[in-house]
Order: structure tokens, then C-alpha cells, then sequence
């Protein structure tokens, strides 16, 4: 039940790939890029066969083969092959439902007239290279060409994040201020309570007849009363 193989860089025994057999009669899409394919002599029969990419190898002639084992054959990728002459192409003509050709990398490609001769060797062709006969550029059904692919969710994502980021940095200004605000009143508080104390000390002081007030101060400095001195003197 097999529909689609992938095969590349693989290693072809002597040019063949073993194992790929006509038990794979429901393969739609098959890829065997850069597996050193000498031919394409050694393909099973494959009558569902719809895409065949066959790239880097080194594939020169015998593509007769492909309209005997590949009939319903639409897109055939040569790219990187040895073809040199646009009559190694001339069996292509045997698959009717062949309507894209690719031969990148190739010698035919720097032929004098090689986009007019293909055309005109292969009418059913619609697509050479990627580019129809007015030069047309074949359509990408390709998801991410339509906006919808990776990179479009990538960038959104990053708009996200970015907006993210503004939020909590903005967040985080809110409460650094607020933090600043309440350390402003809990300095102005305790200046306020510093300042209570030295009043009511103060007012305290005031009490005091003059005698006990002037003799707080000495002690507060450090000094001894001159009336303490002269007892001292007395005794």
C-alpha cells in the first residue's frame, strides 16, 4: 500500500537498487537523488508511478525504459545527470501524460536553442525547468508560498514574544515604582518619628530645673559639674 519512497543518498549496487521491485505497484512518488544510478534499465514496472525524481546521478541514455515500466509518468526530474544531446531525450515523447521536465546541471542545457528545441521535440511538456515556453514560471503548491508555511508562524510567534516582553517590562517599571513610592513614605515616616523623639526629649528637658538640665548636658558631653569638682576638693 505503499504510495511514496524516498531513496536518496542511497547506494546502488551496481547501478540497481535492491529490494525496489514491482511488489511497489501502488508507488505514486518515487525519489532516488545522488544513489549513483548508472541507468534507469533496472526500474520495475511501476504503473502508478506519477512523479520520478532522479537527480545527481549519472544517467545518460536509455530512457526508453521509462515509457515501458513508467506509462503514466507526469513529472520527470533529470537534474545533475550526464545528458548531453537533446535526442537522448527523444523517448520521452512516448509518455503523454509528461508535463514536467527538469534537466538542471546538464550538458543539453548549453545547447544553442535548448529551450525551443525541448519544447519542440516534447509538445506535451508544459513546464521545462521550472518555466513554460513563454517563460512562465511554474505555480508553487508549496504551503509555505501561500503565507501559511513555517516561517509565517515563526514571525508571528516573534511578534507575540515581543509584546510579551513590553508587558512585563512594563509590569515590572509599575512595580519598581510603586516599591520606590512606598520606600519614600517609610523614610519620611521614620524621619517623622526621629524628629518626634528629639522634640519630646527636648520638651523633657524643659522640665527639668535648671541645675538638673545644665548638669544632663556635662554628663552628655562628658564633662563633670564644677559643684561636683568642689566637693571633690572639700572631702
Amino acid at each position: 500500500q505503499v504510495k511514496e519512497l524516498v531513496l536518496d543518498n542511497c547506494r546502488s549496487d551496481d547501478g540497481k537498487i535492491i529490494g525496489l521491485s514491482s511488489d511497489f505497484e501502488n508507488l505514486e512518488f518515487l525519489s532516488m537523488i545522488n544513489v549513483n544510478l548508472l541507468s534507469v534499465s533496472n526500474l520495475p514496472k511501476l504503473n502508478k508511478l506519477r512523479k520520478l525524481e532522479l537527480s545527481d546521478n549519472r544517467i545518460s541514455s536509455g530512457l526508453e525504459v521509462l515509457a515501458e515500466r513508467t506509462p503514466n509518468l507526469t513529472h520527470l526530474n533529470l537534474s545533475g545527470n550526464k545528458i548531453k544531446d537533446i535526442n537522448t531525450l527523444e523517448p520521452l515523447k512516448k509518455l503523454p501524460n509528461l508535463h514536467s521536465l527538469d534537466l538542471f546541471n546538464c550538458e543539453v542545457t548549453m545547447l544553442i536553442n535548448y529551450r525551443e528545441s525541448v519544447f519542440s521535440l516534447l509538445p506535451q511538456l508544459t513546464y521545462l525547468d521550472g518555466f513554460d515556453a513563454d517563460d512562465e514560471e511554474a505555480p508553487d503548491s508549496d504551503p509555505e508560498a501561500d503565507g501559511d508555511g513555517p516561517e509565517d508562524e515563526y514571525e508571528n510567534g516573534e511578534d507575540d514574544l515581543d509584546e510579551e516582553v513590553i508587558d512585563d517590562e512594563e509590569d515590572e517599571d509599575d512595580d519598581l515604582e510603586g516599591e520606590e513610592e512606598e520606600d519614600g513614605v517609610d523614610d519620611e515616616e521614620e524621619d517623622e518619628e526621629e524628629d518626634g523623639e528629639e522634640d519630646e526629649e527636648d520638651e523633657a528637658d524643659d522640665d527639668l530645673p535648671r541645675g538638673e538640665k545644665r548638669k544632663r548636658n556635662l554628663e552628655d558631653e562628658g564633662e563633670e559639674d564644677p559643684e561636683d569638682e568642689e566637693d571633690d576638693e572639700d572631702d
